[in-house]
């Protein structure tokens, strides 16, 4: 049977993967399929640009579309925040692509992820995000349509509240325990146990060595303060009271009396201590700013940037 429709199809390209989905020029979502990572200034153009283009044409088959007729690819990746990265990515998607296939693309659009993150929370109104996962980062909407970032400095000297920030307190933690400069915490117990550090020698190895990823510490700097200990638990204080002081930057700058708050990353999926002492704090300190769980995925936030596109072109 003949294919006469019109589809988006909208990536969302992560650190670890990327989720495709293909929808009608009405957002009805078809199908949904995933493939590999999407940071293309790590894993380099090529690779990624391929792994669009596979993703694609893996979405339109699982819907049994056209890819043909697909009036704009809607892309969010990791990495994109600037326009000349973005550009490189786009590029390479539409070589790729051209090199394969025997049609072009019709239109293509490459954004951050937190952009489509953004649109796929408050499904296109305004709201902020708080993303935490390695590091931390703010994006706002305001009224306008414009997007307002807070944060996201990196892990030298910013991402507070992220998973590097946690991780790097809980090991301070740990190594001023050993010293006997501060109280004992049930983390040293932890990390001997899963990452085998249990002196202060596997410590400096691990960290000035081994190059340890620091940000794996903070699932369990969470799970301790969950259990009671109160070393863990004044870290998390003092990080959620950094994240705070983000809310109010950003909700200053966007000028709204009240606004949607959606938590997303890896720290913030689960209702994990942390999550719950944020929430608590936002509502205690920050007038105006009601935490809600996303509207949509940020695929799906991909996928209303593309519609909100072709409205805007009269497509």
């Amino acid at each position: 049977m003949a294919d006469n429709g019109k589809y988006i199809v909208g990536i969302d390209g992560g650190a670890t993967k990327s989720t495709a989905v293909v929808a009608d020029l009405s957002g009805n979502v078809l199908a949904e399929v995933t493939g590999g990572p999407g940071n293309f200034l790590i894993i380099g153009v090529d690779k990624v640009a391929k792994t669009l283009a596979e993703l694609i044409l893996d979405v339109c088959n699982e819907a049994e579309v056209n890819s043909q007729n697909v009036e704009i690819v809607s892309i969010g990746l990791t990495g994109a925040g600037r326009q000349a990265d973005a550009d490189r990515i786009k590029n390479g998607l539409i070589e790729c692509w051209n090199e394969r296939y025997s049609f072009p693309l019709k239109n293509v659009i490459v954004t951050s992820d937190a952009r489509i993150a953004l649109e796929g929370a408050f499904a296109g109104r305004p709201g902020i995000i708080l993303i935490a996962g390695t590091g931390s980062i703010m994006f706002g909407k305001d009224r306008s349509g414009e997007m307002h970032r807070v944060g996201g400095f990196g892990r030298y000297i910013g991402d507070e509240g992220g998973g590097y920030s946690i991780g790097r307190c809980g090991l301070s933690a740990i190594a001023k325990s050993f010293d006997g400069r501060s109280s004992e915490t049930k983390l040293a117990s932890v990390v001997a146990e899963q990452f085998s550090i249990s002196t202060p020698e596997d410590l400096i190895n691990a960290v000035y060595k081994d190059n340890f990823d620091l940000a794996k510490v903070a699932p369990y700097v969470i799970q301790c303060a969950e259990e009671g200990d109160e070393v863990c638990r004044e870290i998390l204080r003092k990080e959620a009271d950094e994240l705070i002081l983000h809310v109010k930057a950003i909700k200053n700058i966007i000028k709204l009396r009240n606004v949607s708050l959606a938590f997303i990353g890896g720290l913030l999926s689960d209702e994990n201590y942390y999550v719950k002492l944020l929430r608590k704090n936002i509502m205690q300190k920050v007038e105006g700013v009601n935490v809600i769980a996303p509207e949509h995925p940020p695929a799906y936030g991909a996928v209303l940037l593309g519609m909100e596109l072709l409205e805007s072109s009269g497509s």
